[in-house]
């Protein structure tokens, strides 16, 4: 490879594994992405990627070569921090992948208070209803609900968050687990659950949704208008037509974990944003969570 440019562009086809899901990272289009990685085919003498209609997939040498850019990647950042060592404040870009529970009802508030302590900082909160891979870069650090239990990660625990059963403010009183019987299930659609700690119905004795989606924040706006379902108590909160039922019966715990490369502990910046990250969202499940018990029905 002649410079850095090269590997970027061949960095991002092999993470994104197609040339699509690299032109908006780049900035460029599909056809000059093409034309680039051919040249740098045509150059080193060897083929990188088996194309094919559903994309480019790295050849076993695209596969080492993707692992030592990676690594050269990560030594640049690594002398970019050295240079920006003397300021105070973060600057750069960052991305965090998260679940859509914690992207949606936590992240704003976290990002936007650290953004607002280092105006130079650009935030990307990656929101998905699955698994953030770390390994292709999707993200630079990622909230969790499971630790990973392989690759080259560290993982920090970040804090305990509480769900609990929640329903229309207006709906009829549940006194006991019979009175769900009538009632329409909110949840996950089955086989769309990607974390063993995501699946409740378990917990909940239920045989089956009745709604169902694969987003937290869809699951939120089913029960506002009708039904049942398990609600994280920080969410409560930008639910106000909601209260929880059946406390002290149905009450599940989860954990939050940050995960991050074990290379980027070396980096003083990535160190600081993992703190703040971490900080802010025990302070801020704290917060919500407090405010979610004063939705508890008195009838309840």
């Amino acid at each position: 490879m002649e410079n850095w440019d090269d590997i970027r562009v061949f960095l991002a086809v092999a993470r994104a594994e197609s040339l699509s899901g690299a032109a908006p990272i780049l900035k460029m289009d599909p056809a000059t992405l093409s034309r680039r990685i051919a040249r740098l085919e045509r150059s080193l003498g060897a083929t990188l990627f088996v194309k094919s209609p559903q994309g480019y997939a790295p050849t076993d040498l695209g596969e080492r070569m993707r692992e030592r850019a990676i690594a050269a990647e990560t030594q640049l950042a690594l002398a970019r921090d050295e240079g920006q060592g003397g300021s105070s404040r973060l600057t750069g870009q960052i991305r965090i992948g998260a679940p859509d529970g914690a992207a949606n009802f936590l992240l704003p508030q976290v990002c936007a208070a650290i953004q607002a302590e280092n105006p130079a900082l650009e935030i990307q909160i990656l929101a998905l209803p699955r698994v953030v891979n770390l390994s292709r870069r999707e993200a630079d650090m990622a909230v969790t609900v499971s630790p990973p239990a392989a690759g080259k990660l560290t993982v920090q625990r970040i804090t305990d968050y509480k769900l609990h059963l929640a329903t229309r403010n207006d709906a009829p009183v549940i006194s006991d687990r019979d009175d769900l019987r009538d009632r329409p299930i909110v949840g996950y659609i089955p086989d769309m659950i990607f974390d063993k700690e995501l699946d409740y119905l378990g917990d909940l004795g239920a045989q089956g949704v009745q709604m169902a989606s694969n987003s937290v924040a869809v699951q939120l706006q089913m029960i506002r208008q009708s039904g049942i379902g398990i609600v994280h108590d920080f969410a409560l909160p930008f639910a106000p037509e909601l209260r929880r039922v059946l406390v002290d019966d149905i009450s599940l715990t989860r954990s939050f974990y940050l995960v991050r490369h074990t290379s980027d502990r070396q980096s003083d910046r990535l160190n600081r944003i993992a703190t703040a990250i971490i900080t802010g969202i025990q302070a801020e499940v704290s917060r919500l969570e407090k405010i979610a018990c004063l939705t508890d029905s008195p009838l309840i």
